[in-house]
């Protein structure tokens, strides 16, 4: 069996990101251009697609820099909760503020903030959130203080900000002010070259930290991860080779160190359908097969079957 070792890549290093994907390059040079303004910007990447490393780096190269960078995910509060983290409150607010407290838009002055899952914000607060934007003034809760804020707003969302408000879910006017400058961070599947990079990247990460130390990889493992679609793009990598680094053994990394989703195989206890299970089966066998250069054998071997039972399975996928 073919063992892979680590490929001579040099990536591109750009504020805690790298990569070696022209995708991912023109979007570097993007954040370069739009960190220089002062505009609002909306970005628009499925979870793990690196928003929060993007909008720092927005902070990072713009004139306000060198001041604070709050981020905050919108997601997780309730809209009280939300009011009083981003607007702050005074004592007696509410049942529970026993005192004043600063919220983010104060906190943040001079510099950044970053509204993660943007789109979850409850509506009475895109309301307070829009006067922000509009009129750079917010006021605490349970205050009659109107305070300044001289704050960018960077914003992220993993769905269609224009399909919530048509569902009345977003405000339409708060929508064209958060999205003056929209930003696409493309999916890890679609990054060329850069499954591979970040898997040697991690390996090595996980070395430094006292995990076995990996020298090679067996050709059904890599051709199992360059293969997968990876919905939950670069964190999901990063968990998976966690998971092989920890549990393996040996200085190679096989297709059995791998998760079950990565071997084709539905999660222990799971119950999907008869027929979901075939297709990850199927696929399974397409990438040993496709690994061993269909030498039945090899892949046999590397899928844990007989030879006689990948023949059944071949014939029953009418593969033969």
């Amino acid at each position: 069996m073919k063992i892979h070792t680590r490929p001579e890549i040099k990536p591109t290093q750009f504020h805690g990101m790298m990569t070696v994907s022209e995708k991912m390059l023109r979007l570097f040079e993007l954040i370069k251009k739009v960190g220089a303004t002062e505009a609002s910007i909306l970005m628009r990447g499925d979870t793990g697609t690196g928003k929060e490393l993007a909008a720092r780096a927005i902070h990072a190269l713009s004139r306000r820099g060198k001041g604070p960078f709050y981020a905050i995910n919108c997601a997780t509060f309730s809209s009280e909760l939300m009011m009083s983290e981003l607007f702050g409150h005074v004592k007696g607010a509410f049942t529970g503020a026993s005192s004043d407290r600063k919220g983010l838009f104060e906190l943040s002055n001079t510099g950044s903030i970053f509204l993660d899952e943007i789109a979850e914000i409850p509506v009475d607060v895109q309301a307070r959130l829009l006067r922000v934007l509009q009129e750079r003034t917010f006021t605490p809760l349970g205050s009659a203080t109107v305070k300044k804020a001289n704050v960018r707003v960077i914003s992220a969302t993993h769905q269609s900000l224009r399909h919530a408000v048509e569902l009345g879910r977003f405000r339409e006017d708060l929508m064209y002010r958060i999205r003056v400058i929209p930003l696409f961070l493309p999916r890890l599947a679609e990054r060329d070259g850069d499954i591979e990079m970040l898997t040697w990247r991690f390996i090595d990460e996980f070395g430094r930290m006292g995990y076995r130390r990996i020298v090679g990889m067996e050709g059904p493992a890599r051709n199992a991860l360059l293969s997968y679609s990876w919905p939950g793009n670069v964190r999901e990598l990063r968990n998976v080779l966690e998971y092989a680094c920890a549990i393996g053994d040996g200085d190679r990394i096989c297709l059995g160190d791998l998760t079950p989703e990565l071997r084709g195989e539905p999660p222990p206890g799971s119950e999907l359908h008869p027929l979901n299970v075939a297709g990850l089966e199927h696929r399974r066998i397409v990438d040993a097969m496709a690994a061993a250069k269909n030498k039945r054998g090899d892949a046999a071997a590397a899928l844990g079957m007989s030879r006689s039972t990948l023949w059944r399975k071949l014939r029953e996928y009418r593969m033969v």
